[in-house]
């Protein structure tokens, strides 16, 4: 590595060959330690929906449905503030602090809430809880895209985003013991609110042995450390029995030091005065226009639909095919199998035929999917049983393309506010993800006219099916390539290749 003094300019600059040394890594032992210290964010988010949901805890506080409702909603609220907190702070501070302080957060929330004595006191703690794991979304995202070589980057983060349905499948597992007969109703609801922590616990111990990422470091000021980190990275592999070639000089990047990057005035970007091209309101709607329109697209479409059915399914169950409620957790259990098996089957493809081929595959299919299980609906032609089945099909290939989404908005989007970026998408998804529980529950009713379901089922799947022509016509190509090649950083000193498109 070498400093210079750029022209023009007293800052001084320096060169860095740390993106091209992670990227040549091989596979190793260093990278599944990021994949279970960091991973198990979306385990434990899938955990905690599903606990929820079955609210064990309604008949000791004699709550009725609205008020259930509002501890899954404040929860969801908590994921909003905690992304928007937490993902400034993560590219601000680091990704390390961050997601050492959001795991914390969240042991806190959700161990607490168990021991809650009253509504309020569990509404705060599921507040509390919401926004460690919101916080997590967006500094884990940041730190594995960051950490993972770039020719594995698409398949394990998908991966990983996925087992938030094994996450789920073990929170509907943890409902049908700790909330049947071997336990008083003031106590089973309870324990299971504590298996969260626990696993939260051991993992906090791994996270201490994950480093910062060496990208952050290298772009705000700490280039010794990004050096120093690389070499610690790159003597683990090598003790491991791995040859290392080095890494010749011309991958370099040069890059000044930057700070926390300023939201921007609309007016400055508009006009497109001094220094709007970094703010990040400039490299939203000014710079990526683009890949924005791609990003908020793939996050809506997809919390839509998620929200749609997943809030709905035992409504549907219920009323239309007289499933009794005691019965409706094990029609979730292939659920969730399929949404778990989507991403793991089918994330490779993200890496080898391309990112915009295989979401528009996987959206597109869930569409078809779900509107052929519309027109059955519709015709009488189901039962509960193969209901199921359509939406374990549609939701194997919604749930690849869902993670994907997360992947893609951290993929193409400058270093310097990633963590913001995921933030500000998972937010907007969020939104208009919460509007899809209330509109479908209306489109239910009683159970006795298929017609309004029917044609909601029919706007899911156009939905899912728009989302996947947008990121075809205007993604970006960025599978097996470094993020810098997919985006150059803001501290770049000389632009490479025009990545605006």
């Amino acid at each position: 590595m070498s400093s210079s003094t750029a022209a023009g300019s007293s800052e001084k600059t320096h060169r860095s060959l740390v993106p091209a040394r992670m990227d040549r890594l091989p596979w190793a032992r260093f990278h599944w330690m990021i994949i279970v210290g960091l991973g198990i964010s979306w385990v434990l988010d899938g955990l905690e929906i599903q606990i929820v949901s079955n609210a064990g805890f309604a008949k000791e506080f004699h709550m009725d449905a609205g008020q259930v409702g509002w501890v899954g909603t404040i929860y969801l609220v908590g994921e909003v503030v905690g992304a928007l907190v937490f993902g400034r702070l993560s590219d601000k501070l680091g990704r390390r602090r961050l997601f050492i302080l959001t795991l914390l957060i969240y042991l806190v929330g959700s161990g607490i809430a168990g021991l809650s004595p009253a509504i309020w006191f569990l509404f705060l703690f599921r507040f509390i809880a919401g926004m460690g794991i919101g916080g997590e979304y967006a500094a884990i995202n940041s730190a594995i895209d960051e950490l993972i070589p770039a020719r594995y980057r698409g398949h394990v983060d998908i991966a990983i985003n996925g087992t938030y349905w094994g996450g789920a499948a073990l929170g509907a597992a943890a409902n049908l013991y700790f909330l049947s007969d071997n336990f008083s109703q003031n106590i089973g609801w309870r324990l299971a609110f504590f298996i969260g922590p626990v696993l939260g616990i051991v993992i906090i111990f791994l996270r201490r042995h994950i480093p910062e990422s060496p990208r952050w470091l290298m772009t705000h000021g700490h280039e010794q450390e990004a050096e120093d980190t690389v070499d610690d990275i790159e003597k683990s592999v090598r003790d491991r029995g791995f040859e290392l070639e080095d890494v010749p000089d011309d991958k370099a990047i040069e890059v000044r030091a930057t700070g926390s990057i300023p939201f921007g005035n609309p007016l400055q970007v508009i006009r497109k005065s001094a220094g709007w091209d970094k703010t990040i309101l400039g490299v939203l709607l000014r710079k990526y226009p683009k890949r924005t329109l791609v990003g908020a697209t793939m996050m809506i479409t997809q919390s839509f639909l998620y929200n749609a059915i997943f809030f709905t399914y035992v409504l549907v169950l219920e009323n239309f095919y007289h499933v009794d409620q005691s019965q409706t957790p094990y029609y979730f259990f292939p659920f969730a199998i399929g949404n778990l098996l989507g991403p793991l089957l089918l994330g490779r493809l993200f890496d080898s035929w391309g990112r915009r081929q295989m979401i528009f595959l996987t959206y597109g299919a869930s569409g078809v999917v779900l509107a052929i299980s519309a027109a059955l609906f519709s015709a009488g032609a189901l039962t509960a049983t193969t209901q199921v089945i359509f939406w374990c099909v549609a939701f194997f290939f919604a749930s690849a393309g869902a993670s994907s989404a997360y992947l893609t908005v951290s993929e193409i989007f400058p270093l310097e506010l990633r963590s913001q970026a995921i933030s500000y998408f998972f937010a907007l998804a969020q939104i208009f993800g919460a509007v899809a529980p209330a509109l479908y529950g209306a489109l239910i009713g009683n159970g006795k006219d298929t017609g309004p379901l029917t044609a909601g089922y029919y706007l899911g799947a156009g939905i899912m099916i728009l989302g996947g022509i947008v990121a075809l016509i205007f993604g970006v190509s960025a599978q097996r390539k470094g993020l810098e090649a997919v985006t150059e950083p803001l501290s770049i000193v000389k632009s490479g290749e025009d990545s605006s498109k």
